[in-house]
């Protein structure tokens, strides 16, 4: 930094004799030179001086001022000195000293009101950082304008919003859970409290308990999707990457999945794209994206229905994999949360089909740990759910 500066002020008093020395000559020049040299490295040494213990200064208000008395100084003492220097009479020195005197008051003023303008700025923004840390999260700085003060209370608004935002995720998400844990450890306690009260005949008991293991391997469920979802989202897993071939990875995820299908009434085929068969990923994770997006599919889809999985080549270095149906669709205001977990469409409405709402939360979870993106396409009926992952080399 000393070195900056001094270069600096090296370079302005060597323009200032150059310009000295093509009006008045060489000699003035040196003169110039040998006053606003050590005058300019003086002045960057006390501004580094000041810099390193500006903390000890006080507010900021101080530290405009000592920088503009510091400039005064420079400007007054410099003046001084060329005056003596060139013999200057005593009436033009004195009103040049005059001259000097009064801008050295506006440019005190202008050091004062800048640093006012500042820290009020600062003081806004430290305000609402004080109601952030007391749990307010309606509070914004909204300090305007282009300098970097302005920045920061941009960054600082920008972070509030995401703990806004996050905050309302958490609390869905625990009010989310809290339903879905409800009703099966209600059924579980009606049923044990029966059990134990004997209000059971005993061909009935044996009915009683397959009720009971059923919704306890749905709370098991649940919760290793939980814990799956929450390692996912915080990098917790690595999978081994592997050289797939999609087409026959495809062709056996769907057979599997043929007897739900059928059961449906519900047709499932598949359409490869050449160029796109060949992915770098991990074999069981992707092979689960696929059992969720076809079965998704198969539930949404009416008797006599068609779900059609398509495989093709992708941009830059990627393939794509799309499960299409032609169902019901999905309505434009639920289409950015469908990914979200725990997420009910129609305002909240409970789910029919007995699933936790974690299928495809998990999903997105497991195709960006690989790299990839997924989105719902526009369809002209039904869904098209489409993500990529990385093609394999070679």
């Amino acid at each position: 930094m000393i070195l900056r500066g001094v270069a600096v002020a090296l370079a302005g008093a060597l323009v200032a004799a150059a310009v000295t020395a093509l009006v008045y000559g060489t000699d003035p020049a040196w003169v110039v030179l040998e006053i606003l040299l050590p005058l300019g490295v003086a002045t960057v040494l006390a501004a580094v001086a000041l810099a390193a213990r500006s903390r000890r200064v006080g507010p900021l208000s101080w530290q405009f001022a000592l920088v503009a008395l510091l400039a005064a100084v420079q400007l007054g003492l410099g003046a001084w000195l060329l005056i003596d220097a060139m013999f200057v009479s005593a009436h033009d020195a004195f009103f040049s000293a005059l001259i000097v005197g009064y801008a050295a008051l506006p440019a005190l003023w202008a050091a004062w009101t800048l640093s006012r303008r500042t820290i009020g700025d600062l003081d806004r923004i430290r305000a609402v950082l004080g109601q952030v840390g007391q749990g307010r999260r309606d509070v914004r700085s909204a300090v305007r304008g282009r300098d970097e003060v302005a920045a920061l209370s941009a960054d600082v608004d920008a972070m509030i919003a995401r703990l806004d935002a996050e905050e309302r995720a958490r609390r869905s998400l625990i009010a989310a859970v809290s339903h879905d844990l409800r009703t099966p450890i209600t059924a579980l306690r009606l049923t044990a409290e029966g059990l134990a009260d004997g209000i059971f005949e005993a061909d009935r008991q044996t009915v009683e308990l397959r009720r009971m293991q059923a919704q306890v391997r749905a709370l098991s469920a649940l919760i290793d999707d939980l814990f799956e979802l929450s390692r996912l989202e915080s990098g917790d897993i690595r999978w081994s990457m592997e050289r797939i071939e999609l087409h026959q990875l495809v062709h056996e995820t769907v057979d599997a999945m043929r007897p739900a299908a059928e059961a449906g009434a519900v047709r499932v085929e598949v359409e490869t794209t050449p160029g796109g068969d060949v992915a770098r990923a991990n074999p069981e994770q992707l092979q689960r994206v696929l059992f969720n997006l076809i079965q998704n599919a198969i539930r949404h889809t009416p008797t006599d229905g068609s779900v059609v999985v398509r495989v093709g080549p992708g941009d830059d270095g990627e393939v794509w994999l799309e499960v299409a149906d032609d169902g019901e669709g999905i309505a434009a205001e639920d289409r950015p949360h469908v990914f979200d977990a725990f997420f009910r469409g129609g305002a909240g409405a409970p789910r029919s089909d007995g699933s936790a709402g974690l299928g495809l939360a998990i999903s997105r979870a497991i195709v960006e740990a690989h790299g990839g993106r997924i989105w719902l396409a526009d369809a002209e009926l039904g869904t098209r759910v489409r993500f990529t992952v990385p093609q394999a080399a070679g």
